[in-house]
């Protein structure tokens, strides 16, 4: 781990896994890093870098054994340079990947995992929507109707990642027979299925975001999720994902933290480098202890992973947390830069902007409160 590091937390990994992280390192910095702020100027997706960035081995590292420690230093690693890219890859892989790993049928997963890990297909994860998205577990319009062995999907679906290029899109929908949640993987190009690009965004630009419209598409019976019967399995989703999340807002934060912490040192005001002035240290420091402190929860969070004893309320504060302590860092690095801090030049801008969307996804900050305060009160102060 480079600066952002102060307590060492990276020493926890094995030497094996050290390597892979290295490699991730790696080409996050050579191969990414140079092109990024090209990319979410533009708003457009490094598809080139995508089979490079497969031969690392990193998709679907969870579902084949990996230390939760492991999958999100990788996690980490990739926020560090570009949350764009760190956001299509949880996507992809903590998501879609995750669906069909924790709720397809063993066939399904034989079906649609290798390929996925391999990066061959992407996936996409369709459950937000036009009208509803805090509200998604009760106010989900999106409806599925089984006729024989097909199913007909029609609906609406907003802010869905990867949507405009992916392979699969696991979409949520509400079973009209039993008015249960379930899920479907929709192969792209499936008749009535259009995913349009989101334009204008001020965050995570080279993410490609779709607005989706469903009008009668037809999935086959096998393409239903077996394990998916109802919202609290797709909650199973979100439990872990939202522990992504935090380790993506870990990485940011360290990014700004270390680009800031360079900038210190090389610009100069009244004759030396503004590291040498108090406030400017202070902000720093602060930023390290946003840093250090929430480092520290993802660490403890993915080892109760690893035990066995992780919780929707373990998961949601540390995504309340994490990304909240990530948005005030970030913008104390900004402060350091001054004016230089909100264009890409100084390589500040971007993770400003980038941490909104952060701070925004897998639950907002009071959405995980209330779960958090539903687990440590025994009230639900959901409306």
């Amino acid at each position: 781990m480079t600066n952002g590091d102060l307590y060492a937390y990276a020493d926890l990994l094995d030497g094996d896994e050290k390597q892979i992280i290295e490699r991730v390192r790696e080409f996050m910095t050579d191969r990414v890093a140079p092109i990024a702020d090209d990319q979410w100027t533009r708003a457009e997706f490094p598809h080139q870098l995508v089979p490079e960035f497969a031969k690392l081995d990193v998709a679907g590292l969870a579902f084949r054994g990996a230390r939760s420690l492991l999958t999100g230093f990788v996690v980490l690693e990739m926020n560090r340079v570009d949350p764009s890219w760190g956001t299509f890859f949880g996507v992809h892989t903590g998501l879609a990947m995750g669906s069909v790993a924790r709720l397809g049928s063993e066939e399904q997963r034989e079906r649609w995992l290798p390929r996925m890990a391999q990066m061959d297909k992407i996936g996409a994860f369709a459950l937000t929507e036009p009208t509803g998205g805090s509200d998604v577990a009760a106010g989900l319009r999106t409806t599925a109707r089984r006729e024989g062995d097909t199913w007909v999907l029609n609906g609406a679906k907003r802010w869905i990642g990867n949507a405009t290029f992916a392979d699969y899109v696991v979409v949520w929908a509400k079973d009209e027979g039993d008015g249960q949640v379930k899920g479907f993987v929709v192969d792209r190009g499936s008749p009535g299925f259009t995913a349009t690009k989101i334009e204008n965004k001020i965050a995570l630009r080279t993410v490609q975001n779709a607005d989706i419209t469903l009008e009668n598409v037809l999935v086959p019976e096998e393409n239903r999720l077996a394990g998916a019967s109802s919202f609290k399995d797709t909650a199973t989703i979100l439990r872990q994902t939202r522990g992504g999340v935090a380790w993506q807002a870990v990485g940011c934060m360290i990014g700004a933290y270390e680009r800031a912490l360079a900038y210190s040192k090389e610009r100069e005001q009244f004759g030396r480098p503004i590291a040498a002035f108090q406030l400017v240290q202070d902000l720093l420091v602060r930023m390290l202890g946003n840093v250090t402190a929430s480092l520290g929860m993802v660490v403890r969070l993915a080892q109760l992973q690893d035990d066995g004893v992780y919780r929707d309320e373990h998961s949601a504060l540390a995504k309340a947390f994490c990304t909240a302590r990530m948005r005030e860092a970030v913008g104390w690095g900004r402060e350091i830069m001054a004016g230089n801090g909100i264009v890409l030049d100084y390589g500040m801008g971007r993770f400003v902007a980038d941490s909104e969307a952060i701070y925004s996804y897998e639950g907002t900050r009071e959405i995980n409160t209330l779960i958090v305060g539903r687990a440590v009160t025994g009230e639900s102060a959901f409306v």
